[in-house]
C-alpha cells in the first residue's frame, strides 16, 4: 500500500501589485492542487502521522501563495492519479508523476 495525499493551491492576485507596504491586499483564487505519494504506509494509523509529520514539507502559507492538504488515501501500490491515467492514455507514458515524498 501507499499513501495517496492530494492538495488545493491558491494563488492571492491581490498581491501582484503590492508593493510590500501596510497590508497586502487579499484576493484569493483556486489554482489546482498537487498529488503526493508515501510508499510503505500499512494502515490508516500510519497514514495519519504519516501526513501530520509532513505536512510541513508539503503544505506552503505566505501574501502570495497558499497550498493545504485536502485529504489523504491509502491505495494499491500501482495506483496512479487521474492526471499520471491522462498522460499515460494520451502519450503513452507519465512524464509528470505524483510527487513522492519519504517518511
Amino acid at each position: 500500500m501507499k499513501l495517496h495525499i492530494w492538495t488545493q493551491d491558491q494563488e492571492n492576485y491581490g498581491a501582484h501589485d503590492w508593493d510590500g507596504k501596510d497590508e497586502c491586499p487579499q484576493y484569493w483564487k483556486f489554482k489546482g492542487g498537487e498529488d503526493f505519494f508515501v510508499k510503505g504506509i500499512k494502515n490508516d494509523a500510519d497514514a495519519t502521522v504519516a501526513v501530520m509529520a509532513l505536512r510541513s514539507q508539503i503544505e506552503e502559507n505566505s501574501n502570495y501563495f497558499r497550498r493545504e492538504v485536502m485529504g489523504w488515501e491509502l491505495v494499491a501500490n500501482d495506483y496512479m492519479t487521474d492526471f499520471e491515467k491522462s498522460q499515460f492514455e494520451h502519450e503513452g507514458q507519465i512524464r509528470f508523476k505524483a510527487k513522492e515524498l519519504a517518511w
